[in-house]
Parts: C-alpha cells; sequence; structure tokens
C-alpha cells in the first residue's frame, strides 16, 4: 500500500497555476464543466508558474476567501498552491514515457492502480483527480441536505435522513485511519459511504461511482482544526458540501 512517502518523494516545490481543467474534459465525473477561473487579484493560492507538461492544475471553483471560517485561507494556499500543484508537476514528470496509459489524470490513474511498476505515476494522477473532485465538492454556503429531487430520494432510501447520512459520512471519514478520502458512492441507484486509503478512489477501485469526497489528509485541516478531524467533518457537512454538484454525478 502506498505511503504518505511515496505519494509526496520527489514532487518539486511549486506554487499554483490558474489556468482549467482541459487535461480533464474527458472525465465522466461532472467536476470538469464545474471549473471556473477564480479570482486571481486576491488569492494567494493562485500565484507561481504553472506545472509544465500535458497536464494542468485545475482553478478553484470558488474564491479562496469562500470558505472562510470553515477552511482558511491559508490552508488553501499550502493544499491547493503547494500539495495539488505538486501532485500535478510530479504527474507530468512521470507521465514522460508513459503516454500510452491515457490521457487525463483519471485514464492515467485506472491504467496504473495495482501496478508496482507505476506506484509513483498512480499516486499523482490520482491525487490530481481527487483534488479536483475534491474542490468541486465545497461550495459557500453549502452543507445540509437536499429534500427534493432524485438525489433526495436515494439519499432517504440510503440513510433515512439527513443525521442518518450525517452519522454515516462522519462515521466514514473519522474512521479512517492516517492520510486517505471519505466518499459517498453510487452503484446502481444506491447510496453508500466508504473510505479509501492515500490516493486511492471507488472510481478506479470499483467501489462506487463518486458523488460527493471529503480529504481526510492531515494536510487538509490540520492548520485550522489540529486533531479535531470530526470538527472538520461537521464543518463540511454542515457548511460545505455542494449538492449541486453531488447531482450532477448523481446519473
Amino acid at each position: 500500500m502506498p505511503t504518505r512517502r511515496d505519494l509526496l518523494v520527489g514532487a518539486p516545490a511549486l506554487g499554483v497555476a490558474v489556468l482549467g481543467a482541459a487535461s480533464l474534459a474527458n472525465s465522466a465525473i461532472a467536476f470538469a464543466a464545474d471549473t471556473k477561473p477564480a479570482d486571481t487579484k486576491t488569492s494567494e493560492a493562485k500565484a507561481a508558474a504553472a506545472p509544465t507538461g500535458p497536464f494542468t492544475l485545475a482553478a478553484l471553483p470558488f474564491a479562496d476567501t469562500d470558505l472562510v471560517p470553515y477552511i482558511s485561507q491559508n490552508t488553501l494556499s499550502f493544499h491547493y498552491g503547494k500539495h495539488h500543484a505538486k501532485y500535478v508537476s510530479k504527474l507530468n514528470e512521470l507521465y514522460v514515457g508513459n503516454e500510452a496509459m491515457g490521457t487525463t489524470p483519471e485514464a492515467v490513474a485506472k491504467a496504473a492502480y495495482g501496478d508496482k511498476d507505476h506506484t509513483p505515476l498512480y499516486n499523482n494522477a490520482a491525487q490530481a483527480w481527487n483534488h479536483t473532485f475534491l474542490w468541486n465538492s465545497m461550495k459557500k454556503n453549502g452543507g445540509g441536505m437536499p429534500t427534493t429531487g432524485k438525489l433526495a430520494d436515494a439519499l432517504k432510501a440510503a440513510f433515512t435522513d439527513a443525521d442518518g447520512f450525517k452519522k454515516a459520512f462522519r462515521d466514514t471519514a473519522t474512521s479512517q485511519f492516517g492520510s486517505g478520502w471519505a466518499w459517498l458512492v453510487n452503484n446502481a441507484g444506491k447510496l453508500s459511504c466508504v473510505k479509501t486509503a492515500n490516493a486511492d478512489s471507488p472510481l478506479w477501485t470499483g467501489a462506487g461511482t463518486p458523488i460527493l469526497t471529503l480529504d481526510v489528509w492531515e494536510h487538509a485541516y490540520y492548520l485550522d482544526y489540529q486533531d479535531k478531524r470530526s470538527d472538520y467533518v461537521n464543518a463540511f457537512l454542515d457548511h460545505l458540501a455542494n449538492w449541486d454538484f453531488a447531482e450532477k454525478n448523481f446519473v
């Protein structure tokens, strides 16, 4: 199983690019259409040069102040401006000679998944994709749970009510040992919460189609919440979860 060191080893120090998700345009998930340029004049997270290569760093779909006070500008400047940028930069480096594995981070991650000879390539392609999906899973004035529509009906069938969903997602996110992700996934119209370790995603592990996600690596929340992961998860559920994005993924 890849470790935190495997995921970050060799990634050069890098700020952040400011352009969108062209390399993800063929993704089966809806976030490519949701990605939009953010205001670069006031954003510390969008300051440096773009990664060099075919894969670009998708712009945040919100201003870097929009998630305050639940996620600070400081956290975004590190999480997006350094960690996400490093994954994209390292992916471009490792992609040389592996072009036949795909033309999007999603395709490369799927092709490299489980291949020990391509673990670093997999880690960085997967994390590039995961983080773009993460940013689209959040928005200003989000949270709660939809009350009408097909997704609302599926949530009610799976979890009974909003409290049932929040408990299931919270338990999933807080019980992931070490680094990883919590996901709401769809399997033929049936929803469930699953967790994955390190760079893994249900999209290539076969656990279902992602609807929403939350990053539970410590770098996602430690500056704002220290060791209180449950508070971070509650903030996401109550104030940040992007159900408009989830609706588009529920197909």
